[in-house]
């Protein structure tokens, strides 16, 4: 008889990635203790703890907790937008257990204070994990380098002007060169803004359609091409944002076959919505990187099944519905993904067999840790309890009205999807959706 001391969650009947027949976790001191077969069940007997909590997941997924490295918070600065805690919020209703938060806010967070403000607020949210990253250069005005090294100090997990483009090879290549001296990775947003000023969709049938002037593909390619020669030279972990074009794709797929220490991820959006499914001037759709052709989605996917492209993102970028609402020339950027990513990529891609779970399981949350050096990503006994609690079977519309994020701007607006998550631990006590898998008496 094996008696199990200091248990405080125990998840009874769940089904965990890559296992066929249902498992026992359980949960203390915010560590996994064990995961157990039915047959190894222990007696209620056997199981204590204070504030033992016992879930029945009745075949419920479990997962590692999701890991979103490409997020905006929005705070400081631009709280009507979305908060920290907000933010935080909106990931444990997505199933995600640690985001990483990009500088563009006001201040920029080019400097300790800021981090630590970034942490601290995250720490009073008490909700996800929230790393931090810093801007490359000052004000993310892409003239004078930030202190790196005062900034890992500080927290920081890597470096980014995300929002807009290093448009100086120099200031990259020197970016590159410090970031690889301290072992951090440079975290690239890539658009040559002499190809982008002023537009706003992509240079497709959309575009043609309504005579608008768009955004070629190679705004994207350019600084790809030129950030993985620098990456090359520099040695440095350079990590390409949000990729969306086919070109891109090809640029990276080389230099990984010659040995360049180069990562990248890709939105939900960018692998299931094309430019010719804009239904019309509804700046819902309006993106950064905007939606592609059909051909670049494809070659994305690709990419993405083939490891070009190492993981998922959401780019959860929170607007106002106010900002939102000034057309498609003037609105910002940007839609919010928390909430409907894991949902939509199993509808699109595992409920119709292109994709294995664990193929889906694993860009968002294994591969993520691995590019990012991240002890997170594991459903293994010793691991941190950050888990999500998925029903695969659960069907709902998307409806704005009940997301978490103050932001409403999504294209997804109406359509059905698959495997939301109920249910959210970090660190093993529940974050979200703990009314939602009923305790039972042990």
């Amino acid at each position: 008889m094996t008696n199990y001391a200091n248990v405080e969650v125990w998840i009874q009947n769940a089904s965990v990635t890559g296992e066929a027949e249902s498992r026992d976790i359980l949960i203390g001191g915010g560590k996994v203790l064990a995961i157990l077969s039915k047959e190894q069940r222990p007696q209620a007997s056997e199981v204590s703890g204070e504030a033992l909590t016992v879930y029945d997941a009745q075949g419920k997924l479990v997962t590692p907790g999701l890991i979103d490295m490409h997020v905006h918070l929005r705070e400081p600065g631009f709280e009507h937008k979305e908060t920290i805690e907000t933010g935080a919020r909106s990931a444990a209703q997505g199933g995600f257990t640690t985001i990483a938060c990009m500088p563009n806010t006001n201040p920029v967070t080019d400097n300790p204070d800021t981090v630590k403000l970034v942490l601290d607020k995250a720490k009073e949210a008490n909700l996800v994990n929230v790393l931090p990253y810093a801007a490359i250069t000052k004000n993310e005005q892409g003239a004078e380098l930030t202190d790196f090294e005062a900034l890992k100090a500080a927290g920081a997990i890597g470096f980014t002007d995300d929002g807009v483009g290093v448009q100086s090879a120099q200031m990259m290549k020197d970016a590159m060169t410090r970031a690889a001296a301290i072992g951090m990775p440079v975290i690239a947003h890539c658009e040559d803004e002499s190809l982008v000023k002023g537009l706003y969709v992509s240079e497709g049938n959309f575009a043609k359609k309504h005579g608008i002037k768009g955004i070629p593909n190679e705004s994207e390619a350019i600084h790809v091409g030129r950030d993985v020669l620098l990456a090359e030279a520099t040695g440095a972990h350079y990590h390409v944002c949000h990729v969306s074009t086919e070109q891109s794709v090809r640029l990276i797929r080389l230099a990984k076959s010659i040995g360049v220490k180069v990562t990248a991820e890709i939105c939900p959006h960018h692998l299931v919505l094309s430019d010719e499914d804009i239904p019309g001037m509804d700046t819902n759709w309006k993106m950064n990187p905007p939606l592609r052709t059909p051909r670049d989605v494809a070659a994305c996917i690709e990419a993405l099944e083939d490891g070009t492209i190492d993981i998922i993102v959401t780019d959860h970028a929170p607007h106002s519905a106010e900002e939102k609402a000034k057309g498609m020339e003037t609105a910002p950027f940007g839609i919010v993904g928390f909430e409907t990513a894991f949902p939509l990529l199993y509808t699109e891609f595992v409920k119709t067999g292109r994709w294995t779970l664990e193929f889906l399981v694993k860009r968002m949350t294994q591969d993520p840790a691995r590019v990012f050096g991240l002890q997170a990503g594991t459903l293994e006994v010793g691991a941190v309890a950050d888990l999500a609690v998925i029903d695969l079977e659960l069907q709902k519309t998307v409806d704005p009205n009940q997301f978490a994020t103050k932001g409403r701007n999504t294209p997804f607006t109406g359509r059905t999807l698959s495997a939301w998550p109920v249910m959210t631990l970090v660190a093993g006590r529940p974050v979200y959706g703990a009314e939602l898998v009923q305790p039972v008496q042990a």
